[in-house]
């Protein structure tokens, strides 16, 4: 097993590409702490994992005492903490004229201030454990879509912040800081996002060439097994790396007028 005995912090871990990391840790023979912001979804998954493999927090990002919250039941609940995940992100349409400073404000605090303030709380133990952080980023940080700013600058800036942590914190502390990239993925709220957009519900069964060469987007569980390589002892010293997931090598879109083509 990859990952046996590692006690993983996975944000946003009740749905989407966060459970299914969750789920490959665990299968990996790691314990990990389940967060999100439905209670519901988190019972289930944890009736899935098995309550000796998982704990859940539901809680707030955006509040500033979560971070704290999900470190005290990591070590709490199993002893030790060796990674965590910064997988929780707020996808929410906008451009430089609906872009206020409230909602900017809004997407900064989860996508980017909560991964600092997570990383911030966990370094002493990650430290002892000379473990890990990976974060999940988007390719739309590199520039984005015309209506997605907001939210690619949040990603813009937590892929600042990785290549930063990722360098000072592994000199200092031994502590890998790394990112996934991921392009367009066939999460559950991307599959209803897109629906609220008009388009049909199998929508993702006939895609642009432009979008999707493979005639299909990626899955929640091949964004998963490219973070085992990254959570576990295989990828050794390499800190400070960003990986991109995507179809085809383009950084950045040029993505047509129609938002409902977003991603």
């Amino acid at each position: 097993m990859r990952l046996n005995n590692k006690v993983i912090i996975v944000t946003g871990s009740t749905t989407g590409i966060g459970k299914a990391i969750a789920e490959r840790a665990v299968a990996e023979g790691a314990k990990v702490v389940v967060h999100g912001l439905e209670p519901d979804w988190a019972v289930d998954l944890l009736g899935e994992l098995g309550e000796e493999n998982a704990v859940s927090l539901i809680g707030d990002l955006a509040d500033e005492a979560t971070a704290a919250r999900l470190v005290d039941l990591a070590v709490s609940r199993f002893g030790r903490l060796d990674a965590v995940v910064n997988n929780a992100a707020i996808v929410a349409s906008s451009n430089l004229e609906s872009t206020d400073t409230v909602f900017l404000e809004k997407l900064l605090r989860v996508n980017t201030i909560a991964p600092f303030l997570l990383i911030k709380a966990a370094l002493p133990y990650l430290g002892e454990a000379r473990g890990c952080v990976l974060n999940i980023g988007s390719v739309n940080a590199w520039s984005g879509e015309p209506n997605l700013l907001a939210y690619s600058i949040s990603k813009g800036g937590l892929m600042t912040m990785t290549r930063n942590l990722g360098d000072a914190l592994f000199r200092d502390h031994g502590v890998k800081v790394n990112q996934i990239n991921p392009g367009w993925v066939l999460t559950e709220t991307e599959i209803q996002r897109k629906k609220e957009h008009g388009l049909s519900d199998n929508w993702y069964e006939d895609l642009p060439a432009m979008y999707a060469p493979a005639k299909r987007i990626l899955l929640p569980r091949e964004i998963a097994a490219a973070a085992v390589f990254w959570l576990s002892d295989e990828s050794g010293p390499v800190s400070g790396q960003v990986m991109e997931l995507e179809q085809y090598p383009m950084i950045g879109r040029n993505a047509p007028k129609d938002s409902s083509t977003i991603h």
